[in-house]
């Protein structure tokens, strides 16, 4: 497993738009994903320690963000011959499992991946309202480890201010976690 961390946020950048298949059989769009003040757009996947140790926390987290107008859309791009853990039956089954209340996407091409520069999973990308880059750093302070009792919840935070100002903060502290798992191109 390589850790990674990916580049903090360019202020401003706009999203690109996708139409990707979720685990609820939806075709999803950056347009309908979208709420009143923003968007979190996440890379995950069902095997990544980094993801495992954050999950509970993070539906939670995104549960309270929704009630602000923030919607949050997770995309899961790795591929799946190397690492199954991360197939569509296994996203609908985790989903499932943590009762998600957001869209879980398969990103098959990798293409918005690659569109979004995501390095790993978790990464995260807060917009808002007119889809520009406010936030790209971590979940909070604990990596992968148990939370502190004085644990900083840095994407909620950071999303509740974009909820209330449409601005990110800006200090913001780099996710970490694993590298997408990247089809080889001669297969592509």
């Amino acid at each position: 497993m390589v850790s990674l961390n990916p580049p903090l946020c360019e202020f401003g950048w706009k999203a690109k738009d996708f139409k990707l298949i979720g685990v609820d059989s939806k075709v999803w769009t950056l347009e309908n994903a979208c709420g009143e003040h923003g968007l979190i757009i996440m890379f995950i996947c069902n095997h990544c320690p980094y993801v495992k140790a954050i999950l509970p926390r993070l539906v939670e987290d995104i549960r309270q963000l929704k009630e602000l107008g923030i919607n949050t859309i997770a995309i899961s791009s790795n591929e799946v011959v190397n690492y199954p853990e991360d197939s569509f039956e296994n996203m609908q089954m985790i989903a499932s499992q943590y009762q998600f209340s957001f869209p879980y996407v398969f990103d098959e091409t990798q293409e918005v991946a690659r569109d979004y520069d995501a390095i790993c999973t978790p990464d995260f990308f807060g917009f808002n309202a007119n889809f520009e880059l406010q936030y790209r750093g971590r979940f909070d302070s604990t990596g992968r480890g148990e939370p502190p009792p004085n644990n900083k919840r840095d994407l909620y935070e950071a999303m509740k201010l974009v909820a209330k100002t449409q601005q990110g903060p800006r200090q913001q502290y780099s996710s970490i976690g694993c590298s997408i798992k990247w089809k080889d191109k001669t297969i592509n």
